[in-house]
């Protein structure tokens, strides 16, 4: 276990570089031409980076980048 000590400018950065991340991988999750492999670790990689981001973020601000199944269900 780590720990951070980080200030509220540091804090809000940090989400917005999550944010970009994560809007970019769900974007391209949506492109048919990536190999379904790639789309795998792409989804291993948002996972991750979701887990961070939910220790920083407003549960409203979660909830924007929560996914979904086809069948509406959460995934994860």
């Amino acid at each position: 276990m780590l720990g951070l000590l980080i200030n509220e400018k540091e804090v809000k950065e940090i989400e917005y570089l999550i944010k970009r991340e994560m809007d970019e991988i769900l974007f391209d999750l949506r492109d048919e031409r990536i190999d379904q492999i790639v789309k795998r670790a792409m989804e291993e990689r948002y996972k991750i980076l979701f887990t961070l981001f939910r220790r920083l973020a407003s549960p409203n601000e979660c909830f924007k980048y929560i996914r979904h199944d086809k069948k509406g269900r959460m995934k994860g």
